[in-house]
């Protein structure tokens, strides 16, 4: 399960004057927040009355992603930075109220591969109608609907428009919270490479995108399993790579630009890249051990050239003096290495980055 944090939205549906939704969100909330602390959930309460949407008055077609209104656009940023939904309904003559189904007409692929759960309310049956309603709609958007729910009958637990109190209610909504964090984790590599900024990677069904600071687990862990290998060959433990704390691979993924290859929600490899003057760092390019020879390392390392500014005279990496088998690789991609009398067991390798040596323009939309 990945370890970043997310983003729930809890959002209450009844825009009516003096409507229960407001009392049975804040119930949800206070129920589920120490909970959601420490799974590392955010909770965002949004209430539809307060977004001040009208009916669908966009031009395009929602899957264009063209919105032309302040309050779309404004929609689509909310929506957009969820990673799941649990949505506080009411049920209107046996099916969701209709700021509900126009809330979700507004936008396209912001929904797409999120969980979505219900807490409902109503009298007979206790908005399990609405709920099922609901459910027709939002698989179309390629939300994913959970099978736990929350089903509050009117009669049952509210005195004088307040909630009585319920350890089985409390506790349902719980159980909500704990499928749509597991569905959530596990649906975040679909999300990811649906998402603007990811490109096809090497490997089938692989995808490529730049690692932020909340990757930082992962890239240790890669980390780990990779230069331990660099260790054994060069025999020292000197290497930044098998020793650098959770918060300082956070600091380095803020700072520099670093590329991640993944599948499945796995880390696959990694190549990170700076600028110095007119010279271009790349480093800690690396492969999980199972995927070496496959062409993935070499792919990271054109992906990293190909970002080179227009500028760049040079293309500068280093590896350990006895790692021959990254030696090999790098100068069958045109680098050469520098005679040096360091002593710190590391070999030097440079590459004229004016060289026509691999497609800039085509790597460069990795970018």
């Amino acid at each position: 399960m990945s370890t970043k944090p997310l983003r729930l939205l809890v959002l209450v549906c009844s825009t009516r004057p003096g409507a229960l939704g407001p009392v049975i969100g804040q119930w949800l909330i206070d129920a589920i927040t120490p909970c959601a602390a420490e799974l590392g959930v955010e909770l965002v309460p949004v209430v539809l009355a307060d977004l001040d949407l009208p009916f669908l008055d966009e031009e395009e077609h929602p899957s264009s992603g063209i919105y032309r209104q302040e309050h779309t656009r404004r929609w689509s940023s909310i929506v957009d930075t969820a990673d799941g939904f649990i949505v506080v309904t009411p049920e209107y003559n046996y099916g969701m109220p209709a700021t509900l189904k126009n809330a979700l007409d507004y936008l396209g692929r912001e929904w797409a591969w999120k969980p979505i759960g219900f807490v409902s309310y109503g009298n007979t049956s206790a908005g399990t109608r609405s709920v099922q309603h609901a459910k027709q709609v939002v698989t179309t958007l390629r939300l994913v609907p959970l099978g736990a729910t929350v089903a509050i009958r009117i009669s049952d637990a509210v005195d004088d428009g307040r909630l009585r109190p319920d350890a089985a209610r409390d506790a349902a909504g719980l159980g909500l919270l704990d499928e749509l964090v597991r569905v959530s984790h596990a649906l975040r590599p679909m999300r990811e490479r649906a998402g603007a900024g990811t490109v096809a990677g090497p490997v089938p069904g692989s995808y490529a995108r730049r690692l932020t600071p909340d990757d930082a687990p992962e890239v240790t862990v890669l980390q780990r399993c990779c230069w331990v290998e660099e260790a054994v060959v060069n025999d020292t433990l000197a290497i930044p790579a098998l020793h650098e704390s959770l918060e300082q691979v956070r600091e380095w993924l803020a700072d520099q630009h670093t590329t991640g290859v993944w599948l499945d929600g796995r880390l696959l490899g990694m190549v990170r890249t700076r600028r110095a003057g007119t010279d271009w760092h790349v480093g800690r390019l690396a492969v999980v051990p199972d995927l070496r020879g496959h062409g993935l390392g070499r792919w990271l390392l054109r992906t990293a050239e190909a970002a080179a500014d227009p500028d760049i005279r040079r293309i500068i990496l280093f590896t350990g003096s006895n790692s021959q088998r990254n030696i090999n690789l790098y100068q069958s991609e045109g680098y050469e290495l520098v005679p040096s009398t360091s002593t710190d067991g590391t070999a030097l390798l440079t590459k004229d980055a004016s060289a026509d040596r691999f497609d800039a323009a085509t790597m460069r939309a990795a970018h």
